[in-house]
């Protein structure tokens, strides 16, 4: 009787070495990043260097997937269909868990998704033409007044869109024309296509080049390349809501599958080549831990109820 309850005893003991080893094992096949915007920017470069450094650390594949449209949603419901494994991570922009979400545009709800870290955060400006009879925000409204100005957006859910229409009827004209693009570009300002459009990274070469010009910066402070361009905050208080990016798993996913993508991610986010990266476009890429990212998006998000008036 005693060596079978030994036996028992042992079985059990194995079978306990077991599930841990099993726990431990995260990931044990590949592992898909979601991006729900078109490759080239930021958020995109970024999740491409976390990809590749998960794989190489964990010997499991991982890949960047680009899934666009509906303004990030149908990238975010892609993740949100699959399983709480922690092998479909979104890198979502903010946007994707405010305003879809409060305009019941989503199939999720609110809590489904759960921040890894919050990790990028935009130099997302304003901007015209270099020959544009404006310069910034007061410029702009009085023009506009009295001259057609049509807008381009990369979509209208999006806070910098909502934050520049929110900007024209506290100064008190309307845009002749807004239009959303999947992304927008410095050519949809040089050929005459739109006035005025939001835009982040990709613009850089023709606003070195004065192709282009930034009427406001919508960013916590001005973009240290474009010392020049003054903030919407400071140009219009109280309603700017600067774009960020973070990376998120479903609600359920396990502990440890958090812990190796953020431990991972982390290295990539305070590493060299991503600070390079950053600096090169004037972003802001840091890790804001989960302890501190939560407040900051249920703020974000009471901010957004504010800015669309619900």
């Amino acid at each position: 009787m005693r060596k079978l309850i030994r036996l028992v005893a042992s079985a059990a003991l194995g079978l306990a070495a077991l599930t841990v080893s099993a726990q431990a094992e995260y990931p044990e096949r590949p592992v898909e990043f979601v991006v729900p915007w078109p490759p080239g920017d930021i958020e995109d470069t970024i999740t491409r260097l976390i990809a590749k450094r998960f794989q190489e650390e964990t010997g499991v594949p991982a890949s960047t997937v680009n899934i666009k449209g509906g303004a990030g949603l149908i990238g975010a419901t892609h993740v949100f269909t699959q399983p709480a494994d922690g092998y479909t991570v979104g890198a979502f922009t903010a946007n994707i868990i405010s305003a879809h979400i409060i305009r019941g545009n989503a199939e999720y709800e609110r809590g489904e998704f759960e921040p890894l870290a919050v990790i990028i955060g935009y130099p997302m400006m304003l901007m015209a033409r270099g020959d544009a009879p404006y310069s910034n925000l007061a410029e702009l409204a009085e023009h506009a007044k009295s001259e057609n100005v049509t807008l381009g957006v990369f979509g209208l859910n999006g806070p910098p869109a909502l934050q520049t229409m929110k900007m024209a009827e506290i100064l008190g004209f309307e845009f002749q024309s807004v239009t959303a693009f999947d992304e927008t570009t410095c050519l949809m300002l040089t050929n005459g296509e739109i006035d005025v459009t939001l835009g982040g990274g990709n613009f850089k070469p023709c606003l070195t080049g004065g192709e282009v010009k930034g009427l406001a910066a919508y960013t916590t402070a001005r973009i240290p390349i474009y010392p020049d361009v003054a903030t919407l905050e400071e140009q219009l208080p109280g309603i700017a809501t600067p774009g960020w990016t973070g990376l998120f798993v479903r609600k359920d996913t396990p502990q440890e599958a958090r812990d190796v993508i953020s431990r991972i991610a982390k290295e990539v986010v305070e590493g060299d080549e991503a600070q390079a990266i950053a600096a090169n476009v004037g972003a802001v890429v840091q890790w804001m831990p989960v302890e501190e990212a939560v407040p900051f998006m249920n703020s974000f998000y009471d901010r957004f109820v504010d800015l669309l008036g619900n």
